[in-house]
């Protein structure tokens, strides 16, 4: 299968400012990508690529005064299968995780485990520990919360979601992120291009995705508390210990939003001569 991503977004400024950026496909995407994806910035800018502390491809630049548009095209094999499934997967005691799953385990800024200690043990500690439990905490965080975008909050945390009973994808994942940790699971925040592939299309406007990854029987297994059913075609961006890591724009100034459109959509497979397989 071949899915072909892209964004539009246009941000204006009031004075020269430094943005990092990650809008590009995360590394671990590299051998799927068909077309190389190129970050397209109007008016052109100096962009430097640099790795950060959780292996996520980013860029620097400096935004002038006025509008700047940031736009990207790319096209990705995908193996058409659903998010594997292996309901068998155990639950690790905390001394036998690997080092790097450590910091998963840990309060941040939108994951609040203290908070939310008492309230995951009250909920789910006859849950039985591994693959079962991480799929309770995700059928508790879908019937619990609302999806509205009208009440999208950028600063709504795992706790105020809890509590408020709403949210958007992102709410959804801080929640579940949150009480996996609170469980003493590790689960990591992912973002990315999630399209309408393999399900009914909806009126809801495009965007970001978010879901997460949980660390069970050895390996990182890709959980989403928003759909909370198995999705083909999700295209990695960036991910880390919440949605503070994955910013895909940061600016370090005043910034307004004038536009935004992403795209992600399966394409025909063409042969060399361009024309599509039937």
């Amino acid at each position: 299968m071949l899915i072909r991503t892209g964004y539009d977004i246009v941000l204006e400024y009031a004075a020269s400012t430094p943005v990092l950026a990650m809008l590009y496909y995360h590394p671990s995407r590299e051998a799927s990508v068909r077309h190389r994806e190129g970050l397209g910035i109007d008016p052109r800018v100096r962009i430097e690529d640099y790795t950060d502390s959780f292996g996520n491809r980013c860029a620097r630049l400096i935004a002038g005064a006025g509008q700047i548009r940031f736009r990207n095209e790319g096209l990705v094999e995908d193996s058409g299968e659903p998010d594997r499934q292996e309901p068998d997967a155990k639950q690790h005691e905390i001394y036998a995780l690997p080092d790097e799953a450590l910091s998963f385990l840990l309060s941040s800024r939108y994951c609040e485990v203290d908070r939310m200690l008492d309230v995951a043990w009250q909920l789910f500690s006859d849950t039985r520990p591994g693959w079962a439990r991480v799929q309770a905490v995700c059928d508790f965080v879908h019937q619990h919360l609302r999806f509205d975008y009208l009440e999208a909050r950028s600063t709504r945390t795992a706790y105020e979601a809890y509590q408020e009973r709403v949210g958007v994808c992102r709410d959804f994942t801080h929640l579940a992120v949150t009480l996996c940790r609170c469980l003493n699971i590790p689960a990591r925040y992912c973002t990315g291009y999630l399209g309408e592939i393999g399900v009914p299309a909806t009126d809801e406007p495009m965007d970001f995705s978010a879901w997460f990854d949980a660390y069970l029987g050895g390996a990182w297994h890709t959980f989403d508390a928003r759909n909370n059913t198995p999705r083909v075609g999700r295209i990695l961006m960036a991910r880390g210990r919440d949605a503070a890591d994955v910013a895909l724009l940061t600016s370090f100034g005043p910034s307004r939003l004038v536009q935004f459109t992403v795209r992600t959509e399966e394409v025909p497979e063409e042969t060399p001569k361009g024309r599509a397989l039937r």
